[in-house]
């Protein structure tokens, strides 16, 4: 269907920022990049974009629970190898299933998917039940979301590199951070590119 001007912009705002960080712009981050005096603004255009087919969203008070609907581009299958804590760390399992996902929503390399558990990532737009896509890799930058192994428990967080410690920061703040140490045997399972969720 037909969009107007500022739809165009808002929804290569959302789709562009997805693209970029694995995740859903805040209504408060769309409110700034355009200049919107109130959220109810911001909730005016979803609303459109979403009755023109254009977007999915969740509960309004679920932050960053905007998807941008998939118009028949190209999918790939990847393996979806089990759980992920979000909250304490849990065991790794091997694959139990496989799931379609748009290509344009995986990392260069190989890919898999996680089933998350728990809500330490919410601030990050991350809920109990979302499936994760995670690029494997055993290196990240500071701040990025990772999917890491302590001691053979696997969990999902922000990671930050300090002096003589890792620590893993959960995106709730009734959640208190892992701080691993040299005496933990850590390795970086992947970082975050999607995330992919059924409404």
């Amino acid at each position: 269907m037909y969009l107007t001007d500022r739809q165009k912009e808002i929804y290569n705002f959302i789709k562009d920022y997805i693209k970029k960080r694995g995740i859903a712009p805040s209504y408060e981050e769309i409110k700034k990049e355009f200049g919107f005096k109130s959220l109810g603004t911001v909730f005016e255009h979803l609303k459109t974009l979403e009755k023109k087919g254009y977007i999915q969203k969740g509960n309004y008070n679920q932050k960053r629970a905007i998807q941008i609907v998939d118009f028949g581009k190209k999918s790939a299958t990847i393996p979806l190898v089990g759980i992920v804590a979000a909250g304490n760390p849990l065991e790794v399992y091997e694959t139990i299933d496989y799931i379609d996902v748009p290509e344009e929503m995986l990392g260069k390399g190989e890919n898999v998917a996680l089933k998350v558990k728990g809500n330490s990532m919410i601030d990050s737009g991350i809920f109990d039940g979302d499936i994760v896509i995670v690029k494997r890799q055993s290196t990240a930058d500071n701040g990025q979301i990772v999917v890491a192994i302590i001691d053979g428990e696997v969990t999902i967080k922000k990671i930050y590199f300090h002096k003589d410690t890792i620590e893993l920061r959960a995106s709730n703040p009734k959640v208190k951070p892992i701080f691993v140490t040299s005496d933990k045997d850590f390795q970086i399972y992947g970082v975050l590119v999607g995330l992919y969720r059924k409404f």
